[in-house]
C-alpha cells in the first residue's frame, strides 16, 4: 500500500507525468440488466381510487394563469424601451451562460438595452413564461414584441455577420 501511495505522488522536483491508460486503475462495470416490468398501478393521491378527481385536479402541468394586472405590467415594461432583455442576473453580472451570450451580442452591436433579473422575482419569472409562451430565459423583446431566446438571437446574429461580410446587394437579400 505504501508503494502505490508513493507512486501516485510526484517526486519532489520532478515534473508530474500522467499514467498511461493501461496503468490506470479500472472502475468496475456493472452489467446492464433488463428492467423488470412495472405493474400497472393507478395513482390514487390518498383516495381509494374509485372517486374521480375533478377535471382541474387531473392536470399534469401546474400553470398559473396570467393575471390582468401582471399582463398590464409586462406590457408596460416591454414597451418602456426599444430593447428589453429578461435574463438571469444583470447585464454587468450575468448568472447564466445563455444570458451572458445575449448580452455580449447586444453589446457588440452597440445596442442600448434594459435588463430585468428574473431570478429576483419568482412571480415575474413565471408570469413571463406565460406571457411569451416561451419556457426559458433569457427572453429578448424588441419594439415591444418577443424576439426570442439565446438560440434565436445567436442564429440571427450569425446571419447578420455573414451577410455583412459577403456584402450582398440590398435587393437580393432574403431573410431565411
Amino acid at each position: 500500500m505504501a508503494a502505490s501511495a508513493t507512486a501516485a505522488r510526484p517526486l519532489a522536483g520532478a515534473a508530474a507525468v500522467p499514467l498511461p491508460l493501461s496503468a490506470r486503475p479500472r472502475t468496475a462495470r456493472v452489467a446492464l440488466l433488463p428492467l423488470a416490468p412495472v405493474p400497472a398501478q393507478r395513482l390514487t393521491l390518498g383516495r381509494t381510487g374509485r372517486e374521480r378527481l375533478p377535471a382541474r385536479g387531473r392536470s399534469v402541468r401546474c400553470l398559473a394563469a396570467l393575471s390582468p394586472e401582471m399582463r398590464a405590467t409586462l406590457d408596460k415594461v416591454v414597451g418602456s424601451s426599444k430593447v428589453v432583455l429578461f435574463m438571469k442576473g444583470t447585464k454587468d453580472f450575468p448568472q447564466c451562460g445563455f444570458s451572458h451570450t445575449v448580452v455580449q451580442i447586444l453589446r457588440s452591436l452597440n445596442v442600448p438595452f434594459d435588463t430585468l433579473d428574473v431570478l429576483a422575482n419568482e412571480v415575474l419569472r413565471q408570469g413571463l413564461k406565460e406571457y411569451s409562451s416561451w419556457p426559458t430565459f433569457p427572453q429578448l423583446y424588441i419594439d415591444g414584441e418577443f424576439f426570442g431566446g439565446c438560440d434565436i438571437t445567436v442564429g440571427i446574429y450569425y446571419v447578420f455577420l455573414l451577410r455583412s461580410l459577403m456584402l450582398v446587394p440590398e435587393n437580393s437579400r432574403r431573410f431565411c
